[in-house]
């Protein structure tokens, strides 16, 4: 079985055991807050290493990275 396998299995295990909406809202931002803190950890490497500092940032925030959908070339 492999490890995503298994974390599928915990967090089924973990959700019959919720019963209130104010208990899933809690499980819902642990999830969350897992995640955000593994980004955060990536981030913090890349920038010890030198990968990304303020200018990267500051290109991140002026980035518009929209999905071209083509909506201008289906306009009649």
């Amino acid at each position: 079985m492999s490890y995503s396998q298994m974390a599928q299995l915990e967090l089924l295990n973990a959700l019959n055991n919720i019963s209130s909406e104010a208990e899933l809202n809690e499980f819902k931002n642990l999830v969350a807050n897992f995640f955000a803190q593994k980004a955060q950890k990536a981030i913090d490497a890349l920038w010890d290493e030198g990968v990304i500092n303020e200018e990267t940032i500051e290109q991140w925030g002026a980035e518009h990275m929209r999905t071209p959908y083509g909506y201008e070339t289906r306009r009649p």
